[in-house]
């Protein structure tokens, strides 16, 4: 049916209000199981709180807009309880944990089961030729130690590799002013995107092998961790993630920066803080990076039903891009240009 002008302005008016009423709401897996039709996403931790807004969002937008047909929007959290039933009709799968996990999801299952991956890290050696990256919003990765520690306010990157490969260990061997005390460097577990791009920057585009001084498997993004409650202790961590955290209320349980706060790299904050946002200057730095939704080649380009769901939620003129930008800001992450950037696509 041909829509009037005023409508086509009422539903975009609709959009905007949703979006601004919605964003701070702490949300998590689906309340509901979602529809075979419908558009599913697992994996990364690092962007998990911003699709599940988006999701919301998308979902009450076309419910305002009086469409009742279209898929629904809906992401799995990468943590909680395990296997899950994604969606109506499929079968069962161990949750996804991170980027590398979403992505084989994608790749091991139909869209009966999996839609889309969350992925924070870009295409990489293993990944399928048919995952198609969609580009989604920029991030940053520094690194974060507790508040009060031994960690000093600023590293660099060739002391965040001596670090990880194990050949710098006691702090006074960056600075004869710091204490003397052991250097206790912890990882993401190893599917995490974070994990994978922050190894391969430190090592200036050749991941570092992590040395037996590394301790792996802490929850990206999260300073609740324990084992992180350490004055010796540091961690990478997403700068968008942390300063929704800090800034934004979306600390919600163990989704907390805790003990940790973010600190410079190169001496270069990664956060302006009077803006809340990524600090621009560190957003030109190789430590930024684009995020993305992985979605399967042959259905992107589909012409049939779930081909135009996928491009209308995540495409260069779908949903996201153009009304996600609300969203995108409220969980620190910084926009993609639209029409451009945001919505384009890359591949292995």
């Amino acid at each position: 049916m041909r829509k009037t002008a005023a409508k086509l302005l009422a539903i975009a008016a609709i959009a905007t209000s949703v979006a601004t009423v919605a964003a701070g709401t702490a949300i998590a897996d689906p309340t509901v199981t979602p529809a075979a039709q419908d558009i599913v996403g697992v994996g990364s931790d690092t962007t998990q709180a911003v699709l599940n807004q988006i999701s919301t969002d998308y979902n009450a937008f076309l419910t305002a807009s009086g469409n009742t047909t279209s898929p629904r929007l809906y992401s799995w959290d990468a943590t909680g309880t395990s296997p899950i039933t994604t969606k109506t009709g499929a079968t069962s799968i161990a949750r996804p944990n991170g980027s590398g996990a979403g992505v084989n999801a994608l790749n091991a299952n139909t869209s009966t089961t999996v839609d889309f991956a969350r992925s924070s890290r870009a295409p990489q050696t293993g990944d399928l030729t048919s995952d198609i990256f969609v580009a989604f919003a920029k991030d940053a990765v520094s690194w974060a130690a507790k508040t009060g520690g031994n960690a000093p306010a600023n590293l660099t990157t060739a002391q965040l590799k001596g670090i990880y490969e194990c050949t710098t260990t006691n702090w006074q061997q960056i600075d004869p002013t710091l204490a003397n005390a052991t250097i206790k460097p912890f990882l993401p577990q190893t599917d995490s995107g974070t994990r994978s791009f922050f190894l391969k920057t430190i090592g200036g585009g050749t991941a570092v092998t992590p040395g037996t001084c590394v301790t792996s498997g802490t929850q990206e993004n999260q300073g609740t961790d324990p084992v992180l409650n350490d004055a010796n202790a540091l961690v990478p961590y997403s700068v968008a993630h942390y300063i929704g955290q800090v800034y934004f209320g979306h600390a919600v349980g163990s989704d907390a920066q805790g003990v940790l706060s973010i600190r410079n790299l190169n001496s270069v904050a990664p956060v302006d803080t009077v803006n809340k946002v990524i600090d621009p200057t560190f957003a030109t730095t190789a430590y930024s990076r684009v995020v993305y939704n992985v979605v399967r080649q042959a259905e992107w380009t589909a012409t049939d039903a779930h081909g135009t769901a996928l491009r209308a939620i995540f495409g260069t003129n779908g949903w996201i891009c153009k009304n996600g930008a609300s969203d995108v800001k409220s969980y620190g992450f910084l926009p993609l240009p639209s029409p451009g950037a945001c919505g384009s696509t890359t591949h292995i």
